[in-house]
């Protein structure tokens, strides 16, 4: 598949990015498997990461939810490696879909902000306007 300039320049946002949501869903990860302990995430009640590592949120239909974020940005970082720019979007698509059900459910029914959460939720936002971008771009 031939790849144009505008589709390198924007795997190079892509990559770094995916990187980005790579450390942060390890941390995540990391709270969730970590003994109960003051979290560097922790502010006040409201705003700490135990609500989505310790609490209502840690697992996804079984699945620790970091786990899911930190599977969603391997496979956008393969995908933007390969130049799958369809199944990128795929990918950010669900990235970013499961953020806002993870962000709504923060908000709406815990009552509590997970900052490392809403730092995800910003890289998936970007990475999925770079996802709409690279679909408009002409091979």
């Amino acid at each position: 598949m031939k790849t144009n300039n505008k589709n390198i320049d924007l795997y190079k946002i892509i990559i770094p990015l995916a990187l980005v949501g790579i450390g942060l869903a390890l941390y995540l990860l990391y709270e969730y498997l970590a003994p109960p302990h003051q979290s560097l995430c922790y502010i006040n009640a409201q705003i700490n990461c135990e609500a989505s590592t310790k609490g209502a949120l840690a697992n996804t239909l079984g699945i620790p939810t970091a786990l899911w974020g930190l599977t969603g940005y391997i496979m956008i970082l393969i995908s933007a490696i390969r130049k799958w720019r369809r199944v990128l979007f795929g990918v950010v698509t669900f990235g970013l879909l499961f953020c806002l059900r993870i962000t709504f459910l923060e908000l709406f029914v815990v009552n509590a902000i997970c900052p490392v959460c809403l730092a995800c939720q910003t890289v998936m936002i970007i990475l999925f306007i770079l996802g709409i971008k690279l679909l408009e771009v002409r091979k």
